[in-house]
């Protein structure tokens, strides 16, 4: 990678694992609904109003649908999702799944016949599957409903982060990332919109409130993901999100030290499984075999 994209992938893993600090506080005061909804067309709006303000020219694709099927996926979908379940089974857990999305990520390439699987990444998708049981089947919790459905959520929004990252690579290569970026997220908070009138805000929120919705929108939202569909332009829909392993790794930090939320010795275990997995998947440990498994 360039320097710059080494920089880029640092700020957006410090970002995104960080986040995590906001978003329980913007979820208690807006509703999972709200959160996502409010920070979507937030996003997208401040973004658009930026571009004006600097006279950024917008090249904005011919058809609207690419858009909508990435803000209906790595937007709308992914972040309903973990704002769903991270309330039910904490920010850690929550975490360790994000590191799956290289997992889907690569399953999803290879279905697309954009990438090959060799053994080693065979491994990997092993390795990941038994890191995703010992994460889910022995919690530091009881296995209720909300701990079910809180980790269906999780796998729900991972899924659709990895697709929409590579239809975004696929489809919108020749689009540049700030309108990916306000495209997706204004067809994302459209869609989550109508989920308000069964998800109400639970309350008034207060002015600290705003100020972490704002952070979330404008930091965590339109500035990232500029800067990561840009990566994703650069060195590939699979490679940019490995940054989702750093994340993970912040993410669980805060949760268990910062948040003092529970995890077993086996799920921290979990989680390092799942990473190992990944990484094989990505290429990141070298393999002797290259080998590529035919279909």
């Amino acid at each position: 990678m360039r320097p710059r994209d080494i920089l880029v992938y640092i700020f957006l893993s410090v970002a995104w694992g960080l986040s995590f600090l906001l978003l329980l506080h913007v979820i208690a005061a807006f509703g999972w609904v709200g959160s996502v909804t409010f920070r979507c067309l937030l996003a997208g709006i401040l973004l658009f109003v930026l571009a004006r303000l600097t006279n950024r020219r917008l090249r904005f694709p011919n058809s609207w649908k690419p858009l909508a099927v990435v803000g209906a996926t790595t937007v709308a979908g992914q972040l309903i999702g973990i704002s769903y379940a991270t309330p039910l089974i904490g920010t850690a857990m929550a975490a360790i799944f994000v590191a799956t999305i290289p997992l889907f990520s690569m399953l999803i390439a290879r279905l697309w016949g954009t990438e090959l699987i060799t053994p080693a990444r065979v491994a990997g998708l092993v390795l990941g599957t038994i890191g995703i049981i010992m994460l889910v089947g022995f919690p530091a919790v009881p296995i209720d409903r909300n701990f079910i459905l809180g980790c269906v959520a999780m796998v729900f929004s991972t899924f659709c982060a990895a697709f929409g990252s590579n239809y975004a690579s696929r489809h919108l290569s020749d689009t540049g990332p700030w309108e990916v970026t306000i495209g997706a997220f204004l067809f994302g908070g459209v869609m989550a919109l109508p989920l308000l009138f069964l998800v109400p805000v639970p309350g008034v929120p207060q002015a600290i409130d705003y100020l972490y919705l704002l952070v979330q929108a404008g930091v965590m939202s339109a500035l990232t993901y500029v800067l990561y569909f840009g990566l994703v332009s650069s060195i590939g829909a699979t490679r940019a999100i490995s940054v989702e392993f750093v994340v993970t790794v912040i993410a669980v930090l805060v949760g268990a030290f910062a948040l003092h939320e529970p995890l077993t010795l086996l799920q921290f275990a979990g989680g390092g499984v799942i990473i190992a997995g990944c990484a094989l998947v990505l290429g990141i440990f070298p393999a002797k075999d290259k080998i590529p498994l035919q279909p």
